[in-house]
């Protein structure tokens, strides 16, 4: 094998590793045969891309028994994994946070989020003005989410509820010292989509989940949502 074939065939397993990566964050735990229908490949292909990436700490399973048969694999990202995915600029995030705490205290640091949080309020409102119907509206704010580093989407339930997935938090660090920001964003779209529409948490990252989510639908009178 020469060089040139050598590298070229490095760079296409390294491709399609990263498809699996990009897999498992986005559509969560699966088994190597899901993968491969997803990512259209061969489940030898599948397999031999997860033990790399297990052999080098981004991913792991654990065996599942699904009726008689053998139990199956079911492939997740490590912490690593996650990790390949980087919270945006975290490090200074989080001396940031520390020296706000220290400087101004706790109202400081409130100030601040208030102050984000209006920020985006407006830039919200203003991009969702051209769209009139709620999944319209949702869809522009997944758009919007999307290009802040959230890789979101929206799942649409058959009973009409819309989920608003967010598959990363590019502020993870900052939310974990400061769990103000969470709180803040979850006010934002409640205002943004109007009085009208319940919005309410489902998965939360920092509560253990793989994503942040959250459910959508017209306000029917009920209590208020977390």
């Amino acid at each position: 094998m020469t060089i040139r074939t050598a590298a070229a065939s490095h760079a296409t397993h390294a491709r399609g590793e990263e498809r699996i990566l990009f897999a498992l964050k986005t559509k969560g735990a699966a088994t190597a045969q899901h993968l491969a229908s997803r990512l259209g490949i061969t489940v030898v292909a599948a397999r031999k891309q997860l033990v790399r990436l297990e052999e080098a700490g981004l991913v792991s399973y654990r065996e599942v028994a699904e009726g008689r048969g053998r139990p199956e694999r079911l492939w997740r990202l490590t912490a690593k994994g996650h990790a390949r995915f980087p919270d945006s600029h975290a490090e200074l995030t989080l001396e940031l946070i520390a020296s706000i705490r220290r400087i101004f205290g706790e109202a400081g640091l409130d100030r601040l989020i208030a102050e984000r949080e209006e920020t985006a309020r407006t830039a919200y409102d203003e991009a969702l003005q051209p769209y009139s119907g709620l999944e319209q509206r949702v869809a522009a704010l997944a758009r919007l989410r999307r290009r802040e580093g959230y890789m979101a989407e929206v799942e649409k339930l058959e009973d009409g509820t819309l989920l608003l997935i967010e598959n990363h938090c590019p502020i993870c660090a900052a939310a974990t010292a400061c769990q103000g920001f969470c709180r803040s964003e979850l006010a934002v779209f409640r205002t943004v989509l109007g009085s009208g529409v319940r919005v309410s948490r489902i998965d939360h990252i920092l509560a253990g989940a793989r994503r942040c989510a959250y459910r959508i639908e017209a306000a029917t009178g009920k209590g208020k949502d977390r």
